[in-house]
């Protein structure tokens, strides 16, 4: 995967996942998390396998019991990326998770258990050389117990989630651990991007960074955009993970094209398309969701066609002026269209016809 036509302006130490060097002036690395079973092995493994062909390069599962742990060393060995295990309440969990394998363990260790049970999973990961990502997430500060509804602004939000996170950051850095990533997240933008400042000023350790809870394809997306967006525009944030409801392969899109549109990672053509009007006499939609379905699915074409700009146009009005500027692409007519190569009109072709001429034109560019 091509990356980084920006450095990151935050040095920050560097923690290694597995083959992935988390950190440092390392890319901003893409992840998701699975929403199988984990106890499902075959489910869970094909999921990682699709995402993997999506472009994701960390992927994270729940293990809510013995029995998902007892899978991960079967996934792992199925799987070319590196897994993280995310585990809550019970220090077995992340301690037989290390014996499996994983490249990671996600953890809270407010709620392990006493300081015995934080030294066992530190132990167990120093062993291994496993890192330990801290969460720390608004809606679950330990702060809340006493006051359910708070009348905090967003500063003392942040302000409690980063004393939180550095709490957790010391319950390992007494036991010699510093191979930890710490994430800060709420489901809004000003209390996560405020929080990551303010980490950000304190510490030197890498941040995972998302929104969390953000909603669906669209409000997610765009709250995401903002708040993942505006941390990294202030060389914020050393991975990355945008919390969709839906299929994680769409986490996983959303993601690049966050780090693409700031210059920070390659990910894909760049595909120009109208938002259509009433001139219009193409399916325009169909055909450009259908080019990407097929291109961001699919790891050759999406690679090979990195760097391009390919359009799709409505009609005679923007339509011949946008294609001559793109690499090639399509000019619509009616049920047709001019197809355009560097500037040059080449032939006209059929609409049925557009989607596998722009795959073809990939699949043969050099």
């Amino acid at each position: 995967m091509a990356c980084a036509c920006h450095a990151k302006s935050r040095k920050t130490r560097v923690v290694k996942a597995g083959r992935f060097a988390i950190g440092g002036s390392n890319p901003v690395s893409v992840q998701s998390m699975c929403n199988t079973d984990t106890r499902d092995l075959k489910a869970t493994v094909d999921q990682i396998r699709r995402l993997e062909e999506a472009g994701c390069e960390i992927i994270r599962v729940a293990v809510p019991d013995m029995q998902a742990a007892s899978n991960l060393g079967r996934i792992k060995r199925a799987i070319s990326i590196p897994l993280v295990a995310d585990i809550h309440f019970d220090w077995r969990l992340a301690v037989e998770s290390v014996r499996q394998g994983v490249d990671k363990v996600r953890i809270n260790p407010g709620n392990i258990g006493e300081r015995d049970k934080v030294k066992e999973v530190v132990k167990a990961c120093k062993s291994a050389g496993v890192p330990i990502r801290i969460g720390v997430n608004a809606g679950s500060l330990k702060a809340l117990k006493d006051n359910p509804k708070p009348a905090w602004q967003p500063y003392d939000w942040a302000r409690l989630m980063v004393k939180e996170a550095l709490d957790e950051v010391r319950a390992l850095e007494r036991f010699g651990f510093r191979d930890i990533v710490v994430s800060l997240k709420a489901d809004d933008i000003e209390r996560t991007v405020m929080a990551n400042v303010l980490f950000s000023e304190k510490s030197d350790i890498p941040l995972h960074l998302g929104v969390t809870e953000a909603g669906s394809f669209l409000a997610g997306t765009v709250k995401s955009s903002l708040g993942i967006g505006l941390l990294l525009s202030q060389g914020i944030g050393d991975t990355v993970r945008v919390s969709l409801t839906e299929d994680p392969a769409m986490q996983v899109r959303a993601a690049y094209e966050i780090l693409k549109s700031l210059g920070l990672r390659s990910y894909g053509p760049d595909l120009v398309s109208c938002p259509t009007c009433g001139r219009c006499q193409v399916n325009v939609g169909k055909v450009i969701h259908e080019l990407e379905d097929r291109i961001y699915s699919n790891r050759g074409l999406r690679e090979k066609s990195e760097g391009m700009k390919i359009a799709v146009m409505g009609c005679v009005v923007n339509g011949p002026g946008e294609a001559r500027s793109a690499d090639f692409g399509v000019a619509g007519g009616k049920g047709r269209g001019i197809w355009i190569e560097k500037g040059k009109q080449i032939k006209v072709i059929k609409e049925s016809e557009w989607v596998n001429e722009v795959i073809r034109k990939i699949r043969s560019s050099k």
